[in-house]
């Protein structure tokens, strides 16, 4: 596959930023690369503007879902009809830095380990830097996931001709997650970038979400998709909150 790398990429209603999303994967040092952007039903103009990236570039594709379906389901659309050796993962909203597909790559090689992810950056919508840099750690393994989730969307970075493809799991939240750890269970850890790689915009309505309706979601996680039992759901339940708490206080 000559180091080619699917972008998987999920839209709903993303107008207003989906053009730089595009462009900062254009700008990519790393060229050999396939953007599969699948739009959950947008009602707004984020297909029109996609449609005239796909017009210039044919390395960008866009499938449409016949209903909304979520983000998973969007990710797993674009997932399925992935044909590169490495998976990025790219919310329509959030920005790569141009050295970001050629640093994984070269990291991946470098520790003979097929799962890598990097620090990133965090703005609000209007790319003001709003908290401090996250700085990911060395390593992870499954259990430090189930603790806190320190891979991001945004740069988790995956050789799946060595894991083999996987897809998320059809929940509303935490699909991401689910699919960290099913590539943790076959790959042991993985590989923490320290450099930032990437800007994260933190959406108005993601400051005020209903704390209340994530730890269920947590919860739910826990217990039907990974299935572990009460008292250890319990724990990592606490832990999450503990360090999720952490994470964004500074």
């Amino acid at each position: 596959m000559n180091d080619l790398v699917s972008i998987i990429t999920p839209t709903y209603n993303s107008a207003e930023f989906i053009e730089e999303t595009i462009e900062s994967v254009q700008r990519q040092t790393h060229q050999n690369w396939e953007m599969l952007i699948t739009d959950d039903c947008s009602t707004d103009q984020t297909v029109d503007l996609i449609k005239k990236f796909v017009q210039s570039d044919n390395r960008i594709k866009l499938y449409q879902l016949k209903e909304n379906a979520g983000s998973a389901v969007a990710r797993n659309n674009s997932i399925q009809v992935a044909k590169g050796k490495y998976h990025a993962f790219l919310d329509a909203d959030d920005i790569w830095l141009d050295f970001h597909l050629n640093d994984s790559i070269q990291a991946i090689k470098k520790n003979q380990c097929p799962f890598v992810f990097a620090s990133y950056k965090r703005s609000d919508e209007k790319l003001n830097f709003v908290y401090s840099d996250f700085i990911v750690p060395d390593k992870v393994d499954y259990t430090q996931i189930l603790k806190t989730n320190s891979i991001s969307c945004l740069t988790a970075f995956v050789d799946v001709e060595a894991l083999g493809k996987e897809l998320m799991p059809l929940v509303r939240k935490r699909q991401d997650m689910g699919l960290w750890l099913k590539y943790l269970k076959k790959s042991g850890y993985a590989i923490g970038i320290k450099k930032t790689h990437a800007i994260y915009r933190i959406r108005e309505n993601s400051l005020s979400r209903d704390k209340k309706k994530l730890i269920k979601s947590q919860w739910y996680f826990y217990r039907k998709i990974e299935g572990l039992g009460l008292i250890s759901s319990l724990y990592y339940l606490l832990c999450w909150m503990w360090l999720g708490y952490k994470k964004y206080k500074s």
